[in-house]
């Protein structure tokens, strides 16, 4: 057990924070990756992630010092969040094809055209797919029990909110009214009842 949640909380912090800069360096210079195209753009994001996640691996010691034991509940509570992470997973990909995950109709919308995902769990949220990572980067941080995955969560969660910004200014440019509309349908994380009040765009 102790051996599982170590590998666990270093995949983490290796892993995810050079991870969470990947999409503001797209988003708000997009114009210019799609100047370069999908191979510049994604040879140099990938460089920059993988140079991070060798400094933080080089620095993993004094990372993982600090850790709280193995913790029975709270590893029952994150198996729960990462299987809810994985139930969102699957409802995504009956929706979602390589393209848009990979983010290539941002980068090159003439070569990979997309239309506006609306159907299935996007009906009920407009970014499932950061729901879903947050859940499961939760998940595992309550399995590993130490102090740095804690902290990798917590500085995911303002990253997120940065990333979906700025997908949603990306999308508002590409869509135009259409997404407006979807806006005004549809929350942002949270599902609401059927007889929930409508709110306002971007909420």
């Amino acid at each position: 057990m102790d051996s599982a949640r170590y590998y666990v909380a270093l995949v983490l912090v290796i892993a995810f924070p050079p991870m969470l800069l990947a999409w503001p360096l797209i988003h708000p210079f997009v114009r210019f990756w799609r100047k370069l195209g999908p191979g510049w753009t994604y040879t140099v994001v990938g460089t920059f992630i993988g140079a991070g996640m060798v400094g933080l691996s080089l620095i993993r010691r004094p990372l993982l010092a600090i850790e709280f034991g193995t913790s029975y509940p709270l590893a029952a509570l994150g198996a729960l969040c990462f299987a809810a992470s994985l139930w969102m997973g699957l409802a995504l990909l009956r929706h979602m094809t390589i393209t848009l995950i990979l983010g290539l109709p941002e980068i090159a919308p003439e070569r990979h055209p997309a239309g506006l995902v609306t159907q299935g769990i996007y009906a009920r949220i407009r970014h499932p797919r950061y729901v879903q990572l947050a859940l499961g980067l939760l998940g595992c941080a309550l399995f590993a029990n130490y102090l740095a995955p804690y902290a990798t969560f917590a500085l995911w969660l303002p990253g997120l909110w940065t990333i979906v910004v700025l997908e949603e200014r990306e999308l508002r440019d590409r869509f135009g009214a259409e997404y407006e509309a979807y806006c005004r349908r549809v929350p942002r994380f949270v599902p609401r009842s059927s007889r929930g009040p409508r709110r306002a765009p971007g909420r």
